[in-house]
């Protein structure tokens, strides 16, 4: 077998990887420290898609502007959702129906206001300058604009660990999830720290969108299909580990990468193969809770 084709495959699954983690990083964030399981979430990275596409083609910023732009405007929306809609559900017995149904309410809500906004037809993105082509790495042509997602991808999964772990905001968001009435005696703001931590993860989803539209058609509906992928990886890698979701980010970028190019029509039930084999020998995840714990 072709060394070079390995490689580029390999380049594509670490790609789509780093892409699923953004997004499935946010989503163990909510889950871990809010208590919040967003099934919205997928929305957040179709609105980073399509902000990124308003600011890059309509209002001639430069892309990289650009990305901050969309996950920032993705974060606001964020929080205007768990400050209007979620923060009222907090605390009651029922909360984790609540939950559900109304995060999945604003799937169909936010597709219904891309739709008035942007419209129903594909939009599409160019890639960055300087990032349209392809570099040369031990005789290899890889495109280069794949290399970048993947560098900024580690360095935002350092970056997260480091905030959490080495911050005191980070800690208190850590602390928010075991106890909430403590930090409040405390003196902490703890709505606002539930706010700003929906903030923080919507807004790594719509980063995600925004680098993924010069790689996939920018259309409604993109949320739906991330959001299961990112759910699965999110069950693989532990519910509410960070590092879990960048392993099971990997896993799965990896198996459907190959997947596609040896068995392109089977290529979408190996995500859910390896899913099931996981939860049938570690039903907790790679990462249980109880090892973080330890940590």
């Amino acid at each position: 077998m072709d060394p070079s084709f390995l490689v580029i495959q390999g380049i594509s699954g670490l790609t789509m990887a780093m892409i699923l983690f953004l997004v499935a990083s946010g989503l163990t964030l909510l889950f871990g420290v809010v208590n919040v399981f967003n099934f919205a979430h997928g929305s957040f990275y179709m609105l980073g898609a399509y902000f990124a596409y308003t600011f890059v083609s309509i209002l001639g910023f430069n892309f990289w502007v650009s990305l901050l732009l969309a996950g920032v405007a993705a974060g606001a929306f964020g929080m205007l959702m768990e400050m209007l809609f979620l923060r009222r559900i907090y605390g009651r017995a029922e909360e984790a129906g609540f939950q559900i149904l109304l995060t999945y309410s604003f799937i169909l809500i936010i597709d219904d206001l891309v739709k008035m906004v942007w419209g129903t037809e594909y939009k599409s993105l160019q890639r960055p300058d300087g990032f349209s082509g392809s570099v040369e790495l031990l005789g290899m042509v890889l495109p280069s604009y794949n290399l970048a997602i993947i560098v900024l991808g580690l360095l935002v999964a350092v970056g997260s660990w480091l905030v959490l772990s080495r911050t005191r905001g980070g800690r208190i968001a850590r602390a928010t999830a075991i106890d909430r009435e403590m930090l409040s005696t405390l003196g902490v703001n703890v709505p606002l720290t539930l706010s700003l931590t929906f903030g923080i993860a919507t807004a790594l989803g719509g980063v995600a969108g925004a680098l993924a539209a010069p790689l996939r058609s920018v259309t409604p509906g993109a949320g739906i299909e991330v959001i299961i992928d990112s759910l699965i990886v999110v069950v693989l890698g532990g519910m509410g580990n960070f590092w879990g979701a960048l392993l099971g980010s990997l896993i799965i970028g990896e198996v459907t990468a190959f997947a596609v190019a040896f068995v392109p029509d089977w290529a979408s039930l190996f995500s859910f193969l390896v899913m099931i084999v996981v939860l049938i020998f570690k039903p907790e995840g790679l990462f249980s809770p109880a090892k973080v714990r330890r940590a």
